[in-house]
């Protein structure tokens, strides 16, 4: 179809302008706000820590807007230069029309896009986060985080490329029910094999020390009826400063991860009121309602991308070859997020009620607000967290409400 190209280039165009209006808008509320402390930090973060919030709020920015600039640059070149017809061709001669050479070009493809933004993670790491002191991994490492990552996704995308492609030729036209099994599938497999399996490649889990700690920390899960096998402490101090705590799994697979980082910096009612958190996402029913909003994405991508490989024009307005099926997912896959960024508020004002509602259910758990705003006080500081951002902004891209937001929900001074 002529006309596709030209509405891409629209769309590429039209979100890369929002998103450049939106980091602006976002810097000058900084400013705005960079001399006047909020009053609910008044007393508990001082000038210079809020100052240098501001300026790590900067300087991110700038340099989300560059690599925002970078990327729609890449995708365009890639899309429209020729270098995908050629790629198909050089590995689909390999077995015309075979699952598996479809599935080493979808392979291929995905190592060479990674390719560029190499540089720019690099810099992200030992240039911004190391200017504000967050970054704790050395070059050595990230190289060897690159190599495994890539080989990982490798190991594991190849075949289910493989799988989801040979699906087409054994289930016949309904292929995309199946495959959309095959893939969910997949993914509740991997949230059980994660933990063992994969995050032992890149951070060190070890059992949280016997004591009066951990010892809370079980009594507090217990009564909230969250009942973990373990809790691990992971050793994300060796790449950054930043701090996080989640659980993984589900069923008798669950366990809880506490992050190295989060250990040094809070009090034990304030962990107890991070633990609680999560287990408030657990018991309020958030994590079933994500996987079926993901299911129900997920089912409706397979049938658009089973109509768009049948309807020969989609693949032809980039030069590949039409009904076949290797070269729709990967323009699928490229071209998708033109269109999902501008429902991306809804799925974070989503996010950010959950938020509110884990945080309620941590000030139940605990009889106070106290612990979980303090933990939410002191991870803005260590954090440096943007405490002003743009209301627009944090609407199209916050997961989580602000911490003055939740501070105010909590009731909390």
């Amino acid at each position: 179809m002529y006309w596709l190209p030209p509405a891409v280039v629209l769309l590429l165009f039209a979100r890369l302008a929002a998103q450049l209006a939106l980091e602006a808008l976002n810097r000058a509320e900084t400013r705005l706000h960079s001399g006047v402390l909020p009053g609910a930090f008044v007393g508990l973060m001082d000038d210079a820590t809020y100052a240098k919030s501001a300026d790590y709020t900067q300087a991110k920015s700038r340099f989300a807007s560059f690599e925002l600039v970078f990327d729609a640059a890449v995708l365009s070149g890639v899309l429209f230069s020729g270098v995908l017809p050629w790629l198909w061709e050089r590995f689909d001669a390999l077995a015309p029309g075979a699952a598996w050479s479809g599935a080493l070009f979808l392979a291929a493809s995905g190592v060479l896009l990674s390719l560029p933004g190499l540089p720019l993670d690099w810099w992200s790491h030992f240039r911004l986060e190391e200017r504000f002191g967050f970054n704790k991994s050395t070059p050595g490492l990230w190289v060897v985080d690159q190599l495994k990552g890539m080989l990982l996704g490798l190991a594991l995308g190849f075949p289910l490329a493989w799988g989801l492609l040979a699906l087409v030729r054994r289930a016949g036209p309904l292929w995309w029910v199946g495959g959309f099994g095959l893939l969910f599938g997949f993914q509740l497999l991997m949230m059980v094999l994660y933990p063992k399996l994969i995050l032992p490649l890149f951070n060190k889990l070890t059992p949280l020390a016997a004591g009066e700690q951990r010892a809370r920390l079980l009594a507090l899960a217990e009564r909230t009826g969250f009942k973990a096998q373990t809790i691990d402490v992971i050793d994300g101090s060796k790449r950054s400063a930043h701090s996080n705590a989640y659980f993984t799994g589900f069923g008798r697979f669950r366990r809880i991860v506490l992050f190295d980082t989060l250990l040094a910096q809070l009090s034990q009612e304030e962990l107890e009121a991070v633990l609680a958190h999560e287990i408030g996402h657990y018991r309020r029913g958030h994590i079933p309602q994500r996987l079926a909003t993901v299911a129900l994405m997920q089912f409706g991508a397979f049938a658009l991308i089973a109509w768009l490989a049948q309807a020969g024009w989609f693949n032809a307005a980039f030069s590949l070859p039409g009904g076949a099926l290797a070269p729709t997912f990967l323009l699928f896959g490229l071209l998708g997020g033109l269109v999902t960024f501008w429902f991306s508020p809804v799925g974070n004002w989503i996010s950010r009620r959950h938020e509110y509602e884990a945080d309620a259910f941590a000030k139940d758990a605990l009889s106070s607000a106290a612990p979980m705003a303090g933990a939410l006080l002191k991870l803005a500081q260590k954090n440096l967290s943007n405490l002003t951002p743009h209301p627009l902004y944090s609407a199209v891209y916050y997961s989580h409400p602000t911490v003055v937001e939740r501070l105010r929900a909590l009731k909390f001074r």
